[in-house]
């Protein structure tokens, strides 16, 4: 999906607000750069993030890069191959998601997907859109089909489904669905955090090898019809469906 959003160039904005729209990354990566004094407006580093910024008036640069605010908003889905990296480049010359993805537009991967695991990945040039479909407090939901070596134990379902310690910290809580006639080898399971290396780390520490791991839905987006290594924009429905669940949770919050 493409959406027009010129009403921004007359408003005064955020620096890493601004970053965010413009499609160099997520607004919560942008506030990194931000703080690493990797920004500068009118040749000048900035490292607080109330730092505020004229689109249409003043220079932004990143590592000495002008940055431009893109007018046209883009929503894509992708449906990942293994030994993909979901990185915009990579300095050993592997295959990026932007050698199947391929746009006129400045556009980034929403989160991570690691180069072994398939399925599911948005990419946008939407900080904001990002922002809010990574960050936890929005609870949006991704479900993954797993394959393990053996089958998964009852006792080990409950504690994937109440949390696991990783780095000191209990994961949220997440859904098990068995799939029948696989001997607990095969299931779906349901997060919305957003780890790294979340469902591989949890089953690893209970002792299980995971085999094949494949995002299957992503807040609602599924890759049903999209081949491997092939991509589409976002359909009118789905980015309403979305938009819902981002209201739904401002107005919980309110």
């Amino acid at each position: 999906m493409e959406i027009k959003n010129p009403g921004i160039l007359s408003k005064t904005v955020r620096i890493n607000r601004f970053l965010a729209m413009s499609g160099v990354t997520s607004r919560r990566k942008a506030e990194e750069l931000i703080l690493q004094g990797l920004v500068t407006i009118n040749g000048k580093t900035v490292t607080d993030l109330a730092t505020k910024v004229r689109p249409n008036f003043d220079n932004v640069s990143v590592e000495n890069k002008v940055i431009l605010l893109e007018q046209t908003k883009i929503y894509v889905v992708f449906n990942k191959p293994k030994d993909c990296i979901t990185t915009t480049q990579d300095e050993k010359g592997r295959t990026t998601v932007f050698d199947y993805v391929r746009s006129k537009h400045r556009i980034f991967p929403v989160g991570r997907l690691d180069r072994n695991t398939t399925g599911v990945l948005l990419l946008t040039n939407d900080g904001d859109f990002a922002y809010q479909l990574m960050h936890p407090s929005y609870e949006i939901e991704k479900t993954y089909h797993v394959t393990l070596d053996k089958s998964l134990d009852t006792k080990d379902i409950k504690r994937v489904e109440g949390g696991i310690i990783l780095e000191k910290k209990k994961t949220a809580k997440a859904k098990v669905t068995l799939y029948p006639k696989t001997h607990n080898r095969q299931f779906a399971i349901t997060i919305h955090e957003g780890r790294n290396r979340q469902i591989r780390k949890m089953l690893e520490i209970l002792g299980y090898d995971v085999e094949k791991l494949d995002r299957v839905s992503y807040g609602g987006i599924t890759p049903k019809g999209i081949p491997r290594g092939g991509w589409r924009y976002l359909t009118n429905p789905e980015m309403r469906h979305l938009k819902k669940m981002f209201i739904k949770k401002n107005r919980n919050d309110d």
